[in-house]
């Protein structure tokens, strides 16, 4: 980077901030009292948006950091907070010299949690540092650890994968029927909407049968049937599953047939 930041009394910089949600939408921000173009996206001016300090250590602990600010630019909606479209998305902070456009990120993570009250909000950061306290390390489990059509699983996505048209939506049950043959192949599967309110947005589906998809997520008042999703077919993790339906036992993540705990409770009888 050519350009130092602060090396005067009076500097033109600003700060910004990068979204990427996980339905594909990117938006930035920026301190500054007018939109900033930077790296193909516009920053807009966000009033009442205020960074917290970063916290940047040379250990494996995560970063912290904070954005505060009042819901007052229409690109950030209370109702997008609450369908939950910025969990997760990846978040990158940095400073910008607003009259030659020469950006240095500071911070990249993503959003942990965001917090709603009287008409502000606060998101809570967790740096790119945080994937080093994950444990990489398999443990031994009756059923599969894999992701359904992961790596570990091996089965082709699109195979799996049907557009549906939605035909009756309950709200109350949070139940959407759909125009498909049997239902029960999408248990613990997955729905992403591509048409409504909630495109882009997924969803677990965590009970089928005939009256429907269970969704684990709230359906918007404004998705209609007609509205279209993708849906992700289920798997229950068993490797009588993986054998007899899909075929997939050489792929199996887990170990079935190990004795469990209860083996040591185990002792012989007199006959």
């Amino acid at each position: 980077m050519s350009r130092i930041f602060f090396d005067r009394p009076l500097d033109t910089v600003a700060s910004v901030w990068r979204i990427h949600r996980r339905d594909g939408v990117a938006l930035g921000f920026t301190t500054h009292d007018r939109d900033i173009w930077s790296d193909g996206l516009l920053h807009r001016a966000g009033p009442g948006m205020v960074p917290s300090a970063i916290r940047r250590t040379v250990d494996f602990a995560d970063d912290a950091a904070e954005i505060e600010g009042a819901l007052s630019h229409d690109a950030i909606r209370e109702s997008d907070l609450a369908a939950r479209r910025y969990d997760g998305a990846r978040v990158a902070v940095g400073a910008i010299d607003w009259e030659t456009g020469e950006t240095e990120i500071l911070y990249r993570g993503t959003i942990e949690s965001v917090g709603r009250e009287n008409g502000s909000f606060t998101a809570r950061l967790q740096s790119a540092k945080a994937v080093l306290a994950r444990d990489t390390i398999p443990r031994t489990s009756p059923g599969c650890r894999a992701r359904f059509c992961d790596k570990g699983c091996t089965l082709s996505p699109a195979r799996f994968t049907h557009r549906a048209v939605a035909e009756a939506i309950d709200r109350d049950l949070d139940r959407v029927r759909f125009a498909i043959g049997d239902p029960t192949r999408f248990a613990e599967g997955e729905l992403r909407w591509i048409d409504g309110p909630q495109t882009g947005l997924a969803a677990t589906v965590i009970a089928a049968d005939a009256d429907g998809l269970v969704l684990d997520r709230a359906i918007d008042s404004e998705t209609l049937p007609g509205h279209r999703a993708l849906l992700r077919e289920g798997c229950d993790h068993t490797i009588a599953t993986c054998t007899t339906r899909f075929a997939n036992a050489a792929n199996f993540q887990g170990e079935p047939h190990l004795p469990g705990n209860d083996l040591l409770t185990h002792y012989p009888m007199p006959r």
